[in-house]
């Protein structure tokens, strides 16, 4: 049986604690894109180049951090690829959110080899994310599907979800290679057993709860972002246990991008306020030590919907597509309250 317990600190207390952390200084940029085509999905590789997709402008591209360059990869026209990730030899792997494929992209020829989902209603994978053989698991949100691309064979494998418009949508995996998916136009959770191909639903406790990204701490718990209520959730994948807490700017938050760092903290954009929010929670301590503002998101429309914590500079990297840039917030070392260098 599945055991549920809510974090209900009252919302005049989140409001004091949070306040005082907002006021920190904490180093967050934002870059434009030369070719506007919004932007996101960004992917550190060995070179320190920041990729990312261009979903309206078609394209893939990447940001020199040392020269301050960018260089542009021109795709099959139609693709317009929604989300990239790198693999250890370099290439670049993408979804064709129009088209119905998953492109790799070598970066030294600018050559593509195309992998054509073999299901032709199935013509918009999502978010891609790589298991420890190198295969891709990813979500397709309109089509209703959850697949996995064995590389090495190009063999597809598809999953629909029980509710018949579920729209899967942020997508990990952890240490065991099993992909944990969140599963939008619900308030469910999905997995798959890696070995025996079991598909898995798991229902989260609110019915107004709107998962839409996941990531996964090095003790395989299962974080998620509610966009539709404002809430923080994890899950305990060996108890069952959910536990709840309110996002700093409650209801109309709308927490939307999120990521984990080296330290098992998580973070995530409150999207539904303006300036929009950057919001650090640590789980150790189970309360939020950090709420800044993303600049240029105090007018301006702004959607920060994917991010990318890159390891050896403690940055998390972050698309601002309907301002067309690119972002970065430093993440370590994070100043705390009382003006002490966290390392």
């Amino acid at each position: 049986m599945r055991a549920t317990v809510f974090a209900v600190a009252a919302a005049a207390a989140i409001a004091c604690a949070t306040d005082a952390v907002a006021q920190v200084p904490f180093d967050i940029s934002a870059q434009p894109v030369p070719w506007g085509g919004r932007p996101r999905d960004p992917f550190v590789d060995a070179q320190d180049r920041v990729w990312f997709v261009g979903q309206a402008g078609n394209y893939i591209a990447y940001f020199d951090t040392k020269s301050g360059e960018f260089k542009k990869y021109e795709i099959q026209e139609g693709t317009n690829p929604h989300n990239l990730i790198i693999d250890k030899d370099g290439f670049v792997w993408y979804s064709g959110n129009r088209n119905g494929r998953i492109g790799r992209l070598d970066p030294k020829s600018g050559e593509a080899k195309i992998y054509m989902i073999p299901d032709s209603t199935v013509r918009d994978p999502h978010t891609l994310i790589f298991d420890s053989k190198g295969d891709i698991w990813f979500t397709a949100q309109n089509s209703q599907r959850i697949g996995k691309l064995t590389v090495s064979t190009g063999e597809f494998k598809l999953f629909r979800p029980s509710v018949q418009r579920s729209n899967p949508y942020g997508i990990k995996v952890d240490s065991q290679d099993r992909p944990w998916i969140v599963l939008f136009a619900t308030n469910k959770l999905a997995t798959v057993d890696p070995k025996t191909m079991d598909y898995k639903e798991i229902d989260l406790p609110r019915p107004g709860t709107r998962p839409r990204r996941i990531e996964i701490t090095s003790d395989d718990m299962i974080w998620y972002v509610d966009h539709g209520e404002g809430y923080l959730g994890r899950y305990n994948p060996k108890t069952g246990e959910i536990k709840e807490w309110p996002a700093p700017s409650g209801a109309q938050s709308r927490p939307y991008a999120m990521a984990g760092d080296d330290q098992d903290r998580i973070w995530f954009v409150e999207t539904g306020v303006r300036p929009n929010k950057f919001v650090g929670f640590d789980p150790r301590s189970e309360k939020f030590f950090s709420v800044n503002d993303v600049p240029g998101s105090g007018t301006e429309a702004n959607a920060i919907r994917h991010m990318f914590f890159h390891k050896k500079t403690g940055q998390i990297w972050f698309g601002m597509d309907l301002n067309n840039s690119i972002g970065r917030a430093l993440v370590r070392p994070v100043i705390t309250t009382d003006g002490a260098s966290q390392p």
